[in-house]
């Protein structure tokens, strides 16, 4: 399964992005239960951001709540990351991720760099 992130770039603080992880096959599968979005930061350790599952459950990290919207469009097997409200701290190198669970994922994507300006 390919991955391909696209949306990335450079926004000013308060501002908001889009990002879609397109895949090269269908996500409507078992194996593809997991869709999720990861960031690493420059000296950081990779983060899981947001996932969602097959029938639509969704988690985030505390850091993201309430700002970030993750869904997935399984007809176009594509997975979306709205991100409102971007802080400097969003900052990061974003990686679409898929597999059984969210936490151990099987396909990567090689990412998209989103700025958050001050």
């Amino acid at each position: 399964v390919q991955l391909v992130e696209s949306g990335g770039g450079l926004v000013q603080v308060g501002g908001s992005l889009r990002l879609s992880c397109a895949a090269s096959e269908s996500i409507d599968s078992l194996t593809l239960n997991a869709m999720a979005w990861h960031r690493q930061a420059p000296g950081k350790q990779r983060e899981l951001v947001a996932s969602i599952t097959r029938g639509g459950s969704t988690d985030y990290a505390d850091s993201v709540k309430g700002r970030f919207t993750i869904s997935r469009d399984n007809a176009e097997n594509t997975v979306y990351l709205q991100m409102n409200s971007l802080k400097p701290e969003d900052t990061a190198v974003y990686s679409c991720s898929a597999g059984l669970w969210a936490w151990a994922p099987n396909y990567w994507g090689k990412g998209t760099l989103v700025t958050v300006s001050s």
